[in-house]
């Protein structure tokens, strides 16, 4: 079986990087960390912005859906309600809580 990148494989390559970040930063980063091959591959994919964290990196690159993004089904609901930027995976848009979770936080 092939290895899958995981947003925890991701984070852990970058976890020495300044943020915020751009691109390139955040790919040298990975290769000097020593990095798995598909880890640095992923992080050439992403878009060429400057990213403020490990969090939004983490939901840029292309990872699996079952990811370990640690979501729950009632977030995931959220991910397709809100939206996110144009071709954006649901399961990488920005995780709000839900009413219900707010809720129990008071």
């Amino acid at each position: 079986m092939a290895h899958r990148t995981s947003a925890q494989d991701v984070v852990k390559a970058i976890k020495d990087v300044d943020f915020p970040a751009g691109k390139d930063d955040l790919v040298q980063a990975a290769d000097r960390s020593g990095a798995p091959q598909e880890v640095v591959k992923a992080l050439r994919g992403i878009p060429p912005e400057q990213y403020a964290n490990r969090e939004e990196v983490a939901r840029s690159v292309r990872t699996a859906p079952d990811s370990d993004l640690g979501t729950s089904p009632a977030q995931r609901a959220e991910q397709a309600r809100e939206g996110g930027r144009p071709g954006q995976s649901q399961h990488l848009r920005e995780v709000p809580k839900p009413p219900v979770e707010e809720e129990l936080d008071r």
